[in-house]
């Protein structure tokens, strides 16, 4: 069965296993998510939902996203993913936590935190130039380009300096450790992509 759930990244922490074993964990709060909107077949051409997560003040809100949750009777939300869930889901209904359970496998995707602009080492693990005699004065770039005279030209998909991260990352196969149902928490085994207060989307593995 398809599962997915929108969250917020809370931190991360550790806690012990059975065995007394630390365990590092990233708490999420996922969820209550609500079905804003259900797309059929017969109007969309695909069956999906469309899932709402967190609370967003009315008026931070535009006329036509407005009309877009009145018409779904529910509160606005600020964040708005659409999934092809299995499952009978109406609109107006809430998905929580509890749809996954310790021991589940799933799939955490984010958006990276933003590095700005990052040099070949950092951005693509680069090795340094040679720090002896004829490099100067930096070791710490790319290396040759064009070849002089052949090619004479940097070749399309030539790894540079440039824009590092905030971009979607998804790590797979990651270990559901605890589920706090009551307050919509999932401690998950390991770091998930973003920074505190990012928003994930969380799935069950596909490659499990």
């Amino acid at each position: 069965m398809q599962k997915a759930l929108i969250g917020k990244k809370i931190g991360m922490t550790q806690i012990f296993d059975e065995k007394g074993n630390v365990v590092p964990v990233t708490v999420v709060e996922a969820g209550p998510c609500t079905v804003v909107m259900k797309k059929t077949i017969e109007n969309d051409g695909y069956e999906a939902v469309q899932l709402g997560f967190g609370d967003v003040k009315v008026q931070r809100v535009n006329k036509p996203m407005m009309g877009h949750f009145k018409k779904a009777d529910v509160a606005p939300k600020k964040t708005l993913k659409e999934f092809k869930l299995e499952g009978e889901l109406n609109v107006g209904d809430t998905i929580k936590a509890d749809i996954f359970a310790a021991g589940d496998k799933v799939d955490v995707a984010g958006t990276s935190k933003g590095k700005g602009t990052a040099g070949a080492i950092k951005r693509w693990n680069f090795s340094r130039l040679k720090e002896s005699h004829g490099t100067g004065p930096v070791a710490r770039h790319a290396g040759s380009l064009g070849a002089c005279s052949d090619p004479s030209r940097v070749y399309k998909g030539k790894k540079l300096a440039g824009h590092l991260g905030c971009e979607k990352v998804t790590i797979q196969n990651l270990d559901v450790i605890k589920v706090d149902a009551e307050n919509n928490l999932i401690a998950i085994k390991g770091a998930i992509p973003g920074p505190k207060g990012g928003i994930v989307v969380i799935r069950n593995s596909v490659k499990a």
